[in-house]
């Protein structure tokens, strides 16, 4: 299971928590090494998108992209996670899930 870390932060006498979520998914048909290259226009399209740049200008710190491989589908499979406010992930989940 994973062990989730959240972070207080406190700003103008205010407490401020933030927390990983994943904010995007998506797979790559390939079995070669070069699936993180197959990734980069599924990757530049989210990034384009309303979802994507509401995440670049949100987010606490950059977004990181993790992949992780399905050996039954033959497939990779590309989360990218963001670390987001209580109140930006509620917001997120609301506008763009």
């Amino acid at each position: 299971m994973a062990k989730w870390q959240y972070n207080v932060r406190v700003i103008d006498n205010q407490h401020i928590i933030d927390s990983e979520i994943v904010v995007h998914r998506f797979e790559v048909d390939t079995w070669a090494d070069d699936a993180i290259i197959a990734a980069g226009a599924p990757l530049y399209e989210w990034e384009q998108s309303e979802a994507g740049k509401w995440v670049k200008e949100h987010a606490v710190e950059v977004p990181r992209w993790e992949r992780f491989q399905d050996p039954y589908a033959f497939k990779h499979k590309f989360a990218i996670i963001a670390r987001l406010t209580e109140q930006d992930q509620t917001y997120f989940r609301l506008k763009f899930q």
